[in-house]
This record gives structure tokens, sequence and C-alpha cells, in this order.
């Protein structure tokens, strides 16, 4: 909902590019920072207790959020936002794939969460569109009443769950990796403003790298680690992660980029630019059903490939067609080829990150995949705002959104291609074996 709202939010409270991208940014800071905190308190103190926990401070967050009249407030909303979701993420996933077994019924079951998942995105996107017509901060009223019925549902309908006695608190581990993620994050973020070759960048970039070391030293020798580093040695988990994160990294610039550009340079309301890209959510939430029998025939790296190819043609049609053609022409193929591609690679992502993985660890396979995601999110964006910043020096409205527009646009095209190249490799690099156990095996 905050994407169609972007401009809106931009007018209001007199940000520049670079501040209105920490609204997008400052949730996924906090977000894909936590994320293997989450997913790991999920596992040791209860995937339903966490649930119930980050869905009720989710809802707080949002009310505030629709309260506050200043920016860096406004962040800060986002940033706990974050927070919650970071806990309910992997929570969610885990519920799933501990409840139903590995094969046709849990991939039945991810797909169907992936239609939720696409529902309220399309479902968002109207209703932004309308909302911001109003007033934008509608868009972060409105998510507490869901929340609050998700909460109530939950309580009533999620069953109780053991936690993982067997296991300890890793608390260095999870200093140290949540201070390593947030400082990655940030930084990524923080570069196209402070200058990706500036002393700080590279001292902050250097920061990072030791603490992931130090991270590494930990894990290894505790007994209860907060990532199980022999996890990593899975194929499928590898490529799934590193591919989600090429994947969303693509997408999310993407979808920064073309929201300011229809409704900053070609005038669309609110509304029409919701409507713009619906028909992709509608894609994925009815053809995401109807994919469990496609991934057991072809195996989730090639319908993830079909996917990713998809999303190239995609970016390639949007940048190649006339600007100035009407909306079936210059914008709706492109739609089209995204929400395909969605709905081909975003369940086999979600299958091929926790096939293999034992149930007590299926918190943390959904903590890293998420974190994929958003740091792919996160590096994404910042390096699209940095294109558009580069490009726009010098200019002001439309016209700095305009210089940058087609060079952005090859950028995520590139992160496209490379995730196509990791997709290839799940499928060139098979072994012979039984129909799907090569992607579905714990080593790869």
């Amino acid at each position: 909902m905050v994407g169609v709202a972007l401009p809106a939010i931009q007018a209001d409270l007199g940000l520049s590019t670079s501040a209105l991208q920490w609204v997008v940014s400052g949730y996924v800071l906090s977000y894909g920072g936590l994320l293997l905190l989450g997913g790991r308190t999920a596992d040791l103190l209860g995937r339903r207790r966490v649930f119930l926990v980050a869905v009720a401070v989710f809802a707080v967050a949002s009310l505030v959020g629709g309260l506050v009249d200043d920016g860096t407030l406004l962040i800060v909303t986002r940033l706990l936002k974050g927070v919650a979701a970071a806990f309910t993420a992997p929570a969610a996933l885990s519920i799933i794939t501990t409840t139903f077994a590995e094969g046709p019924a849990r991939n039945r079951a991810l797909g169907i969460f992936a239609v939720f998942g696409a529902s309220g995105y399309s479902a968002g996107l109207v209703l932004s569109g309308l909302l911001t017509e109003i007033g934008w901060r509608w868009t972060f009223l409105l998510p507490v009443p869901v929340a609050l019925v998700a909460l109530v549902a939950a309580h009533r309908l999620l069953p109780h769950d053991r936690p993982d006695r067997t296991g300890g608190y890793d608390l260095p581990g999870a200093v140290i990796g949540v201070a390593a993620m947030l400082l990655l994050v940030y930084t990524v973020v923080e570069a196209p403003e402070v200058g990706w070759a500036a002393p700080r960048t590279l001292a902050q970039f250097a920061a990072t790298a030791l603490l992931l070391a130090a991270f590494v030293v930990i894990e290894r020798r505790t007994a209860h680690p907060l990532v199980r580093l022999g996890i990593l040695r899975s194929g499928p988990l590898a490529r799934a992660n590193l591919g989600a994160t090429l994947f969303f990294g693509g997408y999310l610039g993407f979808q920064f980029l073309v929201m300011l550009y229809l409704q900053s340079v070609l005038g669309w309301t609110p509304l029409q630019t919701a409507l713009g890209f619906l028909p992709a959510a509608l894609i994925v939430a009815f053809g995401s059903p109807r994919m469990e029998p496609l991934i057991d025939r072809f195996g989730t790296s090639r319908t993830i490939a079909a996917g990713v190819v998809a999303h190239v043609v995609g970016y390639l049609l949007f940048l190649l067609v006339d600007r100035d053609a009407p909306y079936a022409i210059g914008v709706l193929p492109s739609m089209v080829l995204l929400g395909l591609g969605f709905m081909l690679a975003f369940a086999s992502f979600n299958i091929q990150a926790t096939a293999g993985i034992p149930d007590s660890e299926q918190g943390l396979a959904g903590g890293l995949l998420n974190t994929s995601l958003q740091v792919g999110g996160a590096v994404g964006l910042a390096v699209v705002t940095a294109v558009l910043v580069a490009n726009g020096e010098g200019r002001t409205g439309p016209d700095a959104l305009l210089a940058g527009f087609t060079p952005a646009l090859v950028v995520i095209t590139g992160f496209a291609v490379a995730g196509l190249g990791v997709a290839l490799s799940g499928i060139v690099h098979r072994r012979p074996a039984p129909a799907r156990t090569d992607e579905l095996s714990p080593n790869g």
C-alpha cells in the first residue's frame, strides 16, 4: 500500500527522493536485519506465541504511523513495523512447513500461502489508490483493523506448539549477527546519498565484513548456534536464497522507479497507478493455486528459471517500448510478464528453501529466505536510487527522474539476468535421481 502513496507522502511532508526511499528502506532495514533472529526465536519460543506478539506490535506501529506529522517519526514507525514483520514472516512460514509434510501437501499449502500474499498485495494496490485520493494516512491506518482480525483469528485457530527445548540461546551470535545485518542494510541504503566510494561507506562495509567474520567464528564454536552453518551446505537452499536476493532486488527497484514515473512524469493519479500494477497481482492470486502440479512435474529449478525469464523480458519491454504508447502497449505486457514471473517463482523459492530441512530448523530456513529477499530488496532499491540521483544531478522534478530512468531500468534488468544464471545453475548441475529429489535433497 505504501508504494502508491509515496509521491503524496513526499509532497505532504516535503521529503527529498533520498529521504523518501527511507519510507521503504526503513522497513527493509529492520525487517532484513532481524529476520534470522526472528526465525530462530520462533523455533525456540514457539511459533504461535511469536506470531501473536509480532502481529500486535505491527498493529500498534501502523496506528501511530497514520497519526504522525513528521517524516522522521513516520520512518521510525516503518522501522517498528519491519521489526514486527521480521518475527511474523518466518513464524508464519514455519507454522505451515511444520504442519504439512514435505511433498505435495506442503507444496499445496505453500501455494495457498502465496495466493493470500498476492491477494493482499492486489487488494492493497487498489485500496491504496483509493485511499491516497482521500489522504495517504489511510494507507497506514487501514492495516490496523486487518491486523486485529488476523490477531483474533490466529489466537483462536492456530494450535499451540512446543518450543524447541533442546536448543539454547546464542546471545553473542544474535547480537553480532543482528548488528552485521543491520549495518549491511543501512550501508547499502545510505550509500546513494553518501557515495559508494566515500570513506564512510567503505569503513561501514569493512566493519560489516568484520562482524560477519566474528559471527561465523561464534557460530562454529557455540553449542547452540543462531544459524547452524551446516544448513548452508544445502544446494537447493543456497540457490533459493541467492536467486531470491536477485529476483526481489530487481523487482523492488522496478516498483519504486515506475511508481514515481507514472505519477510524477506521466501525471497518473494514485488510483490509476494502482490499477496499472493490478494485473500482475491478479495473475499471481489466481495462478498460484495451480502451481503445485506444475512444480511436481518440472521441479523448482525449472519453474524458477521460467519465472525469472518472464521478469527479464518484462523489464526489457518496459525499457524499449515508446513511453507515449497507450497502457495496453506500453505498460500492460510488462505487468502480465511480472505477474507470470512471480506466479512461477515465488512459491518455488519457498519450497526449494525449506525442502529437506528438519522441523526444528524450519524457522531458521524461513528466516534465511526472507532475509535474502529483504537484503536483495534493499540493495536493489539503493542501487536504483543511486542511479537516479547520479543521473538527475543538477535537475529537479520530472526532469531528474527522466534523466535516470533508462539507466535505472538497465540496472534492474541486470539483476534479473544474474538471477537467471543462478536458476539455470540448478538445472545444469542436476544429478541423476528420481523425480524432484535432486531439488529436495538437503545436499543439493
